[in-house]
C-alpha cells in the first residue's frame, strides 16, 4: 500500500513537472511571436548583413562557407558567388577566422529570435569587389583590385562591410520597442563595433603604406571608401576613413581616427534603406545589386523593391 502510494505521488509529480515545462516551453513561444512587427522587421533585416559578413569571412579564411560550417542557417538559400579561400598571412586568418565564426553565431541568435528568411544570393566575387574599389577611386585599377590576393587587400575589402552593419543597429536600437530585441541588438552591436574597429586598427598601422601595385596608400584607399558610402548613403557624413583632417578629428584635436565617430565620438545611424543604398552599390533602395544582385529579404528590404 505504501508503495502504491508513493508511485502514485512521484506519477503526479512528474506530470507536474512536465506540464509546467510545457507551459514554460508555451511561453517562451509565445514571448517570441508576441514582438512587435516593427522589432520583428528591424531585427530581420540585418540577416541580409550577417549573411554577407559571415561567407566572406568563412571564405576567405577557409575556402568554404555556411554550407559546410552551418548549413541550417542557410535555410537552403542560394550559394554565394565568387568567393574563394584568400592568401592571408597567419595572423589576418587567425583574426578573420574568428570574425567568422562570430558570424555564425550571429546569425543563429537572430534566427533563434524570429523567423527570419533564407540566405539570399549574395555576390562575394572579386570582381564585385573590384567595381566598388574602382567607384570609389573613380577610375579604372590596373589590375583589378583582388581582395583574395593577400592580407592587406583581404583587410581593406573587409573595411567595407561591417562598418555599415553596425552603423544599421546604431539606427535601429532607439526604434525598438521590445526589451528582449533591444538586448539582442546591444550584444550584436557590441561584437559588430569591435570587429570594426580591430580591422581599422589593422589597417591604420599600415595607414602610410602603399598598396601594391597601386600608388594608394592604405589611408587613401579607406577615404575614398568612405566617401563612396557617403556619396551613396545619400544621407550626409557618417563614413570617415583612417586619417581626417584634424577639426574632423577626436576633439577637433587630432587627425588619427581609428575609430570613427561624431563630433562627440559618438557612432554614426544609418536607416535600412541607407543601407540597401551602399550594399547594392546603386545609391537608389529600389535597385539591387552589388552584394545582393536579387535584392535583400525581409519584409523591410521586400517593401523598397520596386515590383
Amino acid at each position: 500500500m505504501l508503495t502504491y502510494f508513493t508511485s502514485a505521488i512521484f506519477a503526479s509529480l512528474l506530470l507536474l513537472l512536465i506540464s509546467t515545462k510545457s507551459k514554460g516551453d508555451e511561453l517562451s513561444v509565445s514571448r517570441n511571436s508576441s514582438l512587435p512587427l516593427s522589432d520583428v522587421d528591424l531585427l530581420e533585416f540585418p540577416l541580409n548583413l550577417e549573411y554577407l559578413e559571415a561567407e566572406f569571412f568563412l571564405w576567405g579564411s577557409l575556402g568554404y562557407g555556411l554550407d559546410k560550417v552551418a548549413p541550417k542557417l542557410t535555410a537552403g538559400g542560394p550559394p554565394p558567388v565568387g568567393g574563394k579561400k584568400a592568401n592571408l598571412d597567419p595572423l589576418t586568418r587567425d583574426v578573420i577566422l574568428q570574425f567568422a565564426y562570430q558570424e555564425v553565431g550571429h546569425l543563429r541568435a537572430i534566427k533563434s529570435t524570429v523567423k527570419g528568411f533564407p540566405r539570399p544570393l549574395l555576390d562575394i566575387s572579386a570582381e564585385n569587389f573590384a567595381k566598388i574599389i574602382n567607384d570609389a577611386m573613380k577610375r579604372t585599377l590596373i589590375p583589378p583590385f583582388d581582395p583574395y590576393a593577400n592580407g592587406l587587400n583581404f583587410l581593406l575589402a573587409s573595411y567595407i562591410i561591417p562598418y555599415v552593419g553596425l552603423t544599421g543597429y546604431v539606427g535601429a536600437n532607439p526604434q525598438l520597442q521590445s526589451f528582449e530585441a533591444k538586448r539582442l541588438v546591444a550584444g550584436l552591436l557590441g561584437v559588430e563595433s569591435a570587429q570594426d574597429a580591430v580591422i581599422r586598427a589593422l589597417l591604420y598601422e599600415r595607414a602610410l603604406q602603399k598598396v601594391q601595385p597601386y600608388d594608394i596608400t592604405v589611408a587613401d584607399f579607406t577615404d575614398r571608401i568612405s566617401d563612396l558610402r557617403n556619396f551613396i548613403g545619400k544621407q550626409g557624413f557618417k563614413d570617415e576613413g583612417l586619417v581626417v583632417p584634424v577639426e574632423l578629428g577626436a576633439e577637433g584635436r587630432i587627425s588619427g581616427n581609428v575609430i570613427a565617430g561624431d563630433k562627440d565620438s559618438v557612432a554614426y545611424a544609418r536607416s535600412p534603406e541607407e543601407i540597401l543604398r551602399i550594399v547594392y552599390g546603386t545609391g537608389n533602395e529600389s535597385i539591387p545589386g552589388g552584394f545582393l544582385p536579387w535584392g535583400g529579404d525581409g519584409r523591410i528590404a521586400k517593401s523598397c523593391l520596386k515590383h
